[in-house]
């Protein structure tokens, strides 16, 4: 009787000749149709830079994801592409997937901004919550909370001023609150409290175990943008996430974090270029990227590929040499 075995054998993918095909596919012409994110209404706009840091990290992506596929199970497997604001993200994930799609490895590129708990206007509005909350909270521990400091502060909130840190030096009172502030928002940003961890943690779970198919979520701007659409896998051995959070610690099941390195000087630069108004940051959303650059900061030893703004791969030593540099 003969055996069947073959009909169970993985196809065993060669990391020599993936290769070899990069630089044909490098060839290929980028074009604005491309495969991006699934995140409603995410505005996605490929440059030069984008491309060119791409290529830098692919070929230490297939030396490192080959073997991980040939000995998994499902040959499955889950990156993400991680960073600051306005660091590249959507574009970077995007042609990564463009570019594994073309080698025929099946790639698709999910967006971690689709799992808040909240909508973008809502999640804005409760982070401000818990920080005036947490503020006025500290203020009142430490007797700093009377008739005529509460009329101040509510001027500045007004004028959402109450985080900027320069107007301690005129009313001293206020570090107390920011400092309070700072520390329940700390607490909020990239937590459960904020995330649904779960569902996407289930969502990776599903697709490593060889799911067919999964359903997963899209979240607009509005109450009404807010469904689920069904997703084929079968031709699919890759999942890029495409997120801030992306290495996270409460996130589970990735296999290979890819880190877009920027200072916080970087990310406001360009912060700054893309703001149509050429206004600058609120102090209040000043504050909130920065304890996000501290959560990339303090989860970056994790990171299998770190590449700097300027488009080399870099050592998690060097990275932190890079962060402290700049404050």
């Amino acid at each position: 009787m003969q055996n069947n075995r073959t009909d169970n054998r993985q196809e065993i993918i060669n990391v020599n000749e993936l290769m070899k095909r990069l630089e044909c596919i490098y060839q290929l012409d980028i074009t604005d149709d491309i495969p991006k994110g699934d995140m409603p209404g995410d505005k996605i706009q490929i440059g030069e830079e984008h491309i060119e840091k791409a290529k830098t990290i692919l070929p230490h992506l297939i030396e490192m994801l080959v073997p991980i596929i040939n000995e998994s199970k499902k040959q499955r497997l889950v990156i993400s592409v991680c960073g600051g604001s306005g660091v590249g993200k959507s574009e970077t994930a995007s042609l990564l997937s463009y570019y594994l799609n073309k080698l025929d490895l099946g790639c698709y590129t999910l967006s971690g901004d689709n799992y808040p708990r909240r909508i973008p206007k809502y999640n804005d509005a409760e982070r401000l919550r818990v920080f005036r909350c947490s503020g006025i909270k500290g203020l009142i521990s430490h007797g700093k909370y009377d008739e005529e400091n509460r009329e101040i502060l509510m001027d500045l909130q007004r004028d959402n001023q109450d985080a900027n840190s320069d107007l301690v030096s005129k009313y001293p009172w206020l570090l107390y609150y920011q400092q309070a502030g700072k520390h329940g928002l700390k607490n909020y940003l990239g937590t459960y409290n904020e995330i649904d961890f779960d569902e996407i943690n289930n969502i990776i779970s599903q697709f490593k175990n060889g799911a067919d198919s999964i359903y997963l979520k899209r979240m607009g701007r509005e109450e009404s943008d807010l469904w689920y659409d069904k997703i084929n896998f079968v031709n699919t051995k890759i999942m890029i996430i495409e997120w801030t959070h992306g290495n996270n610690d409460n996130l589970m099941g990735v296999d290979i974090p890819i880190l877009l390195s920027s200072t916080p000087k970087e990310t406001l630069e360009h912060r700054r270029k893309r703001n149509r108004d050429g206004g600058v940051d609120s102090p209040f959303t000043t504050l909130v990227l920065g304890i996000e650059q501290d959560l990339l900061v303090a989860q970056s030893s994790k990171a299998k590929i770190i590449i700097s703004k300027s488009g080399n791969i870099i050592s998690h030593d060097e990275y932190l040499k890079l962060m402290s540099s700049d404050c």
